[in-house]
């Protein structure tokens, strides 16, 4: 049945439970991701969207096709976009970015030369953005030339391409303080602000199932941000990830989450931070 049929107009069926059931464990086993039955409709909304523009009427046809060898695989990774991308901002925990910001003033103050930060779950880039623009402050106050740089990983390449271009409409930019858009954002002629020059280059965007932290070779990281992503995982596999996090971070190094992502977890290379006010760890010296 193709798209140009009365069909896409008509409401879609409800999914069943097996076929929910289906598409939360194929969900789960190659991204991850935790769907419980509380998320059910917003499920079945996505996949009629996708469905619909494919001119497919069922769900048992359309999971076939995306496990259907190269031409499967390339939509999967087209829908996991339509079901992975979040609503994000800039500095979204003011909190946490502070205790960013004055973790870096420590380091330069020490001596150290050159700073390295990573946003796991990036999103649309704010997130990454803002650990740039805190970075690009530490290095102006410390008075020093030290280099930094920002690792922005997502599992998610429309979010992505959105992050690399770096231009954000209004509505998202005036998320900044004065201040800070007046020295990282620059007046773009349709009303939105894009990144200055002078950061673009510090971030790298990159695309990453977190699941595969194993075979990632990124190492000796200053700060690693991960904040509104283990969310969606099996505790279990939310200790796993951050057990592979935490092999990336230098000696004196922090790991950020999210408050509450997490309860209860320890590790024998970290020490909690003390503040009340985020969820973060050092690792040990």
């Amino acid at each position: 049945m193709r798209p140009d049929s009365g069909w896409t107009f008509q409401p879609m069926a409800s999914m069943s439970g097996t076929e929910f059931d289906s598409w939360c464990q194929l969900l789960e086993e190659r991204a991850g991701i935790v769907w419980n039955a509380e998320r059910k409709s917003y499920l079945e909304v996505r996949l009629t969207a996708r469905m619909r523009e494919l001119g497919i009427s069922d769900y048992a046809c359309y999971f076939r096709q995306v496990q259907d060898g190269a031409r499967g695989a390339l939509e999967w990774s087209w829908l996991l976009d339509r079901l992975t991308v979040q609503e994000t901002r800039f500095f979204r925990h003011p909190p946490s970015f502070e205790f960013v910001s004055a973790h870096l003033q420590q380091l330069l103050s020490a001596g150290q030369e050159s700073l390295s930060l990573w946003s796991v779950g990036c999103s649309t880039g704010e997130e990454a953005w803002s650990l740039a623009m805190s970075a690009a402050g530490a290095v102006s106050d410390s008075g020093r030339a030290a280099e930094f740089s920002v690792l922005a990983s997502d599992i998610s390449r429309t979010a992505l391409a959105f992050a690399r271009v770096g231009s954000y409409p209004r509505r998202r930019s005036n998320q900044l303080e004065t201040q800070l858009c007046q020295r990282y954002l620059l007046a773009e002629d349709d009303g939105s602000h894009g990144v200055c020059n002078s950061l673009k280059p510090r971030v790298c965007f990159s695309r990453l199932n977190i699941l595969e932290l194993a075979d990632m070779p990124v190492i000796d990281m200053d700060v690693i941000f991960c904040q509104n992503v283990l969310i969606y995982f099996r505790r279990w596999k939310r200790r796993n990830i951050l057990d592979q996090l935490v092999r990336r971070l230098v000696p004196g190094g922090v790991l950020i989450l999210g408050t509450g992502e997490i309860n209860g977890w320890e590790h024998p290379q970290l020490v909690p931070v003390d503040n009340d006010k985020i969820l973060a760890f050092a690792r040990k010296e």
